[in-house]
Protein backbone atom coordinates (compact mmCIF):
# COMPACT_ATOMS: atom_id res chain seq x y z
CA UNK A 1 0.00 0.00 0.00
CA UNK A 2 0.96 3.60 -0.69
CA UNK A 3 1.92 6.33 1.69
CA UNK A 4 -0.82 8.46 2.49
CA UNK A 5 1.91 11.05 4.22
CA UNK A 6 3.27 11.02 0.35
CA UNK A 7 0.87 10.28 -2.25
CA UNK A 8 -0.05 13.09 -4.61
CA UNK A 9 -3.78 13.62 -5.08
CA UNK A 10 -2.93 17.16 -7.19
CA UNK A 11 -5.75 17.37 -9.76
CA UNK A 12 -7.99 14.96 -7.97
CA UNK A 13 -11.48 15.64 -6.24
CA UNK A 14 -12.20 13.54 -3.30
CA UNK A 15 -15.82 13.61 -1.74
CA UNK A 16 -15.16 13.31 2.22
CA UNK A 17 -18.89 12.06 3.82
CA UNK A 18 -19.33 12.80 8.02
CA UNK A 19 -16.57 15.04 7.02
CA UNK A 20 -17.62 17.72 9.83
CA UNK A 21 -15.32 15.94 12.89
CA UNK A 22 -13.62 12.95 13.70
CA UNK A 23 -12.37 10.57 11.13
CA UNK A 24 -13.76 12.56 8.00
CA UNK A 25 -12.44 15.63 9.58
CA UNK A 26 -8.75 14.14 9.76
CA UNK A 27 -9.07 12.56 6.57
CA UNK A 28 -10.40 15.83 4.36
CA UNK A 29 -7.49 17.95 6.31
CA UNK A 30 -4.89 15.18 4.93
CA UNK A 31 -6.30 14.98 1.06
CA UNK A 32 -6.10 18.61 1.22
CA UNK A 33 -2.90 19.03 2.42
CA UNK A 34 -1.80 16.07 -0.61
CA UNK A 35 -3.57 18.87 -3.28
CA UNK A 36 -6.68 17.07 -3.90
CA UNK A 37 -10.14 19.08 -4.19
CA UNK A 38 -11.99 18.38 -1.31
CA UNK A 39 -16.07 17.92 -0.50
CA UNK A 40 -16.51 18.26 3.09
CA UNK A 41 -19.40 16.63 3.61
CA UNK A 42 -21.32 16.82 7.02
CA UNK A 43 -24.51 17.40 8.92
CA UNK A 44 -23.80 20.15 11.29
CA UNK A 45 -23.82 23.35 9.26
CA UNK A 46 -21.27 25.05 11.81
CA UNK A 47 -18.50 22.21 12.00
CA UNK A 48 -18.81 21.33 8.51
CA UNK A 49 -18.11 25.00 7.35
CA UNK A 50 -15.66 25.39 9.80
CA UNK A 51 -14.07 22.56 8.50
CA UNK A 52 -14.22 23.89 4.77
CA UNK A 53 -12.83 27.22 5.71
CA UNK A 54 -9.83 25.71 7.35
CA UNK A 55 -8.96 23.84 4.30
CA UNK A 56 -10.08 26.28 1.24
CA UNK A 57 -12.76 23.85 0.53
CA UNK A 58 -16.25 23.99 -0.27
CA UNK A 59 -18.61 22.60 2.60
CA UNK A 60 -21.96 20.45 1.68
CA UNK A 61 -24.76 19.82 4.18
CA UNK A 62 -26.89 16.55 4.22
CA UNK A 63 -29.04 14.59 6.55
CA UNK A 64 -28.53 10.53 6.04
CA UNK A 65 -31.89 10.28 7.98
CA UNK A 66 -33.46 11.97 4.73
CA UNK A 67 -32.96 10.05 1.34
CA UNK A 68 -34.33 12.94 -0.45
CA UNK A 69 -31.77 14.79 1.54
CA UNK A 70 -29.19 12.40 -0.29
CA UNK A 71 -30.35 12.37 -3.46
CA UNK A 72 -30.15 16.40 -3.56
CA UNK A 73 -26.96 16.40 -2.34
CA UNK A 74 -25.52 14.14 -4.93
CA UNK A 75 -26.92 16.13 -7.49
CA UNK A 76 -25.27 19.21 -5.94
CA UNK A 77 -21.74 16.90 -6.00
CA UNK A 78 -22.28 16.45 -9.55
CA UNK A 79 -23.49 19.85 -10.50
CA UNK A 80 -20.12 21.28 -8.87
CA UNK A 81 -17.44 18.67 -9.21
CA UNK A 82 -17.16 17.81 -13.49
CA UNK A 83 -15.02 14.45 -12.21
CA UNK A 84 -14.89 12.65 -8.50
CA UNK A 85 -11.65 10.09 -7.80
CA UNK A 86 -12.51 9.08 -4.40
CA UNK A 87 -16.03 8.64 -2.76
CA UNK A 88 -14.99 8.61 1.04
CA UNK A 89 -18.48 6.91 2.50
CA UNK A 90 -17.51 7.62 6.22
CA UNK A 91 -20.36 9.16 7.76
CA UNK A 92 -22.40 7.18 10.48
CA UNK A 93 -23.78 6.45 13.72
CA UNK A 94 -25.38 4.41 16.32
CA UNK A 95 -28.63 4.90 18.24
CA UNK A 96 -29.27 3.80 21.47
CA UNK A 97 -33.13 3.59 21.32
CA UNK A 98 -34.77 1.93 17.89
CA UNK A 99 -35.65 5.20 15.86
CA UNK A 100 -37.15 5.64 12.60
CA UNK A 101 -35.87 7.90 9.86
CA UNK A 102 -38.55 9.83 8.22
CA UNK A 103 -38.37 7.43 5.04
CA UNK A 104 -39.26 4.45 7.28
CA UNK A 105 -36.01 2.61 8.49
CA UNK A 106 -34.66 1.67 11.10
CA UNK A 107 -32.09 4.68 11.52
CA UNK A 108 -28.85 2.98 12.64
CA UNK A 109 -29.43 0.84 9.25
CA UNK A 110 -30.57 3.72 7.78
CA UNK A 111 -27.15 6.36 8.14
CA UNK A 112 -24.74 3.24 7.70
CA UNK A 113 -26.07 1.50 4.70
CA UNK A 114 -28.89 2.82 3.04
CA UNK A 115 -27.52 6.16 2.56
CA UNK A 116 -23.94 5.44 1.42
CA UNK A 117 -25.63 2.67 -0.68
CA UNK A 118 -27.91 5.12 -2.62
CA UNK A 119 -25.23 8.09 -2.63
CA UNK A 120 -22.60 5.55 -3.91
CA UNK A 121 -25.34 4.76 -6.58
CA UNK A 122 -26.06 8.10 -7.74
CA UNK A 123 -22.42 9.16 -8.16
CA UNK A 124 -21.27 6.14 -9.76
CA UNK A 125 -21.50 7.13 -13.47
CA UNK A 126 -19.43 10.29 -12.56
CA UNK A 127 -17.22 7.79 -10.47
CA UNK A 128 -16.75 5.72 -13.94
CA UNK A 129 -15.98 8.84 -15.94
CA UNK A 130 -12.54 9.41 -13.74
CA UNK A 131 -9.34 9.33 -16.16
CA UNK A 132 -7.14 7.09 -14.06
CA UNK A 133 -10.03 5.12 -12.51
CA UNK A 134 -11.86 6.11 -8.96
CA UNK A 135 -12.14 4.48 -5.55
CA UNK A 136 -14.92 3.98 -3.17
CA UNK A 137 -13.63 3.72 0.58
CA UNK A 138 -15.96 2.61 3.29
CA UNK A 139 -15.56 3.05 6.86
CA UNK A 140 -17.14 -0.16 8.29
CA UNK A 141 -16.27 -1.54 11.64
CA UNK A 142 -14.87 -4.77 13.26
CA UNK A 143 -18.29 -5.09 14.76
CA UNK A 144 -19.34 -6.54 11.43
CA UNK A 145 -17.93 -9.76 13.08
CA UNK A 146 -21.13 -10.27 15.27
CA UNK A 147 -23.25 -8.74 12.41
CA UNK A 148 -26.48 -10.55 11.08
CA UNK A 149 -28.98 -9.62 8.47
CA UNK A 150 -32.10 -10.81 7.76
CA UNK A 151 -33.51 -9.71 4.35
CA UNK A 152 -36.70 -9.62 5.11
CA UNK A 153 -36.19 -8.16 8.12
CA UNK A 154 -33.33 -5.12 7.99
CA UNK A 155 -35.23 -2.22 9.47
CA UNK A 156 -35.36 -5.17 12.74
CA UNK A 157 -39.59 -4.65 13.56
CA UNK A 158 -39.78 -8.03 14.48
CA UNK A 159 -37.62 -8.76 17.55
CA UNK A 160 -37.11 -6.23 20.96
CA UNK A 161 -34.19 -3.41 19.59
CA UNK A 162 -30.76 -4.02 20.65
CA UNK A 163 -28.70 -1.01 19.81
CA UNK A 164 -25.36 -3.08 19.55
CA UNK A 165 -26.72 -6.15 17.33
CA UNK A 166 -28.75 -3.02 15.05
CA UNK A 167 -24.92 -1.54 14.60
CA UNK A 168 -22.82 -5.19 13.77
CA UNK A 169 -25.77 -5.53 11.51
CA UNK A 170 -25.53 -2.45 9.96
CA UNK A 171 -21.43 -2.47 9.16
CA UNK A 172 -22.08 -6.10 8.17
CA UNK A 173 -23.84 -4.25 5.47
CA UNK A 174 -21.01 -1.75 4.30
CA UNK A 175 -19.13 -4.81 4.27
CA UNK A 176 -21.03 -7.22 2.22
CA UNK A 177 -22.09 -3.71 -0.03
CA UNK A 178 -18.42 -3.07 -0.36
CA UNK A 179 -17.69 -6.50 -1.82
CA UNK A 180 -20.26 -6.89 -4.32
CA UNK A 181 -20.33 -3.06 -5.33
CA UNK A 182 -16.05 -4.40 -6.18
CA UNK A 183 -17.76 -7.30 -8.14
CA UNK A 184 -20.40 -5.46 -10.49
CA UNK A 185 -17.90 -2.50 -11.24
CA UNK A 186 -15.29 -4.79 -12.15
CA UNK A 187 -14.12 -2.99 -15.77
CA UNK A 188 -15.36 0.12 -15.23
CA UNK A 189 -12.28 1.58 -13.05
CA UNK A 190 -14.11 1.75 -9.76
CA UNK A 191 -12.51 -0.12 -7.05
CA UNK A 192 -14.32 -0.64 -3.91
CA UNK A 193 -12.04 -0.75 -0.12
CA UNK A 194 -13.59 -1.00 3.78
CA UNK A 195 -11.75 -1.15 6.97
CA UNK A 196 -11.80 -0.74 10.29
CA UNK A 197 -10.51 2.49 11.34
CA UNK A 198 -9.75 1.46 15.01
CA UNK A 199 -11.06 2.75 18.31
CA UNK A 200 -11.36 5.81 17.61
CA UNK A 201 -12.11 9.30 19.98
CA UNK A 202 -15.25 10.31 17.74
CA UNK A 203 -18.64 11.32 17.48
CA UNK A 204 -20.13 8.67 16.21
CA UNK A 205 -22.10 8.12 19.64
CA UNK A 206 -23.47 11.78 19.05
CA UNK A 207 -27.00 11.39 19.71
CA UNK A 208 -26.89 9.27 22.87
CA UNK A 209 -26.12 11.73 26.35
CA UNK A 210 -24.98 8.64 28.24
CA UNK A 211 -22.38 7.64 25.37
CA UNK A 212 -21.21 10.95 24.40
CA UNK A 213 -20.81 11.76 28.48
CA UNK A 214 -18.58 8.12 28.41
CA UNK A 215 -16.89 8.71 25.15
CA UNK A 216 -15.93 11.86 26.46
CA UNK A 217 -14.22 10.90 29.94
CA UNK A 218 -10.58 11.71 29.73
CA UNK A 219 -9.82 7.86 30.44
CA UNK A 220 -11.54 6.49 27.83
CA UNK A 221 -9.99 9.22 25.30
CA UNK A 222 -6.77 8.00 26.18
CA UNK A 223 -7.44 4.88 25.38
CA UNK A 224 -8.64 5.75 22.24
CA UNK A 225 -6.89 6.69 18.89
CA UNK A 226 -6.94 9.75 17.04
CA UNK A 227 -9.36 10.80 14.59
CA UNK A 228 -5.95 11.24 12.51
CA UNK A 229 -4.93 7.74 13.40
CA UNK A 230 -8.51 6.30 12.29
CA UNK A 231 -7.97 7.83 8.82
CA UNK A 232 -4.77 6.15 7.94
CA UNK A 233 -6.35 3.48 6.29
CA UNK A 234 -8.77 5.61 4.37
CA UNK A 235 -5.79 7.50 2.98
CA UNK A 236 -3.80 4.36 2.37
CA UNK A 237 -6.81 2.81 0.49
CA UNK A 238 -7.48 6.03 -1.33
CA UNK A 239 -3.59 6.30 -2.94
CA UNK A 240 -2.74 2.70 -3.24
CA UNK A 241 -1.54 2.63 -6.72
CA UNK A 242 -2.48 -1.11 -7.32
CA UNK A 243 -6.39 -0.33 -6.58
CA UNK A 244 -7.60 -3.51 -8.31
CA UNK A 245 -5.42 -5.66 -5.21
CA UNK A 246 -7.80 -4.58 -2.77
CA UNK A 247 -11.03 -4.53 -4.67
CA UNK A 248 -13.37 -5.63 -2.14
CA UNK A 249 -10.57 -5.87 0.82
CA UNK A 250 -11.58 -5.31 4.33
CA UNK A 251 -8.93 -4.16 6.08
CA UNK A 252 -8.97 -3.99 10.11
CA UNK A 253 -6.35 -1.04 10.29
CA UNK A 254 -3.94 -1.08 7.84
CA UNK A 255 -3.66 -4.81 7.86
CA UNK A 256 -6.37 -6.98 5.20
CA UNK A 257 -8.65 -9.58 6.82
CA UNK A 258 -10.51 -12.47 5.37
CA UNK A 259 -14.08 -11.39 6.72
CA UNK A 260 -14.84 -13.36 9.77
CA UNK A 261 -18.36 -13.84 9.38
CA UNK A 262 -19.79 -16.43 6.95
CA UNK A 263 -22.11 -13.48 5.87
CA UNK A 264 -19.73 -11.71 4.88
CA UNK A 265 -18.84 -13.91 1.69
CA UNK A 266 -21.86 -15.19 0.81
CA UNK A 267 -22.59 -14.22 -3.08
CA UNK A 268 -26.32 -14.80 -2.58
CA UNK A 269 -26.60 -12.94 0.00
CA UNK A 270 -24.58 -9.54 -1.34
CA UNK A 271 -26.97 -9.97 -4.32
CA UNK A 272 -29.73 -10.06 -2.74
CA UNK A 273 -29.26 -7.51 -0.44
CA UNK A 274 -27.97 -4.97 -3.38
CA UNK A 275 -31.33 -5.85 -4.63
CA UNK A 276 -33.23 -5.31 -1.52
CA UNK A 277 -31.80 -1.93 -0.78
CA UNK A 278 -32.32 -0.81 -4.45
CA UNK A 279 -35.63 -1.23 -3.82
CA UNK A 280 -35.59 0.36 -0.20
CA UNK A 281 -33.62 3.37 -1.91
CA UNK A 282 -35.46 3.78 -5.40
CA UNK A 283 -33.01 2.53 -7.58
CA UNK A 284 -32.77 -0.14 -10.01
CA UNK A 285 -31.49 -2.92 -9.03
CA UNK A 286 -29.63 -3.95 -11.85
CA UNK A 287 -27.56 -0.80 -11.68
CA UNK A 288 -24.64 -1.31 -12.18
CA UNK A 289 -23.74 -4.30 -13.98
Amino acid sequence: MSDSRTTDFTGRTVVVTGASSGIGAAAARRFAALGATVAVVGRSHQKTSAVAAEIGAEAHLVDYGRLDDVRRLAGELLARYPRIDVLANNAGGFFTSRQESSDGHELTFQVNHLAPFLLTNLLLDRLTEAPNGSRVVNTASVEYRKGHLELDDLDRTRSRYRWREAYAAAKLATVVFTRELARRSQGTGVTASSFHPGSIASDVARDSAMMRAIMGTRLVKAMMATPEQGAEPLLHLAGTPNATAVNGAYFDRLEREEPRNAQAVDTELARHLWERSAELTGLPATTPG
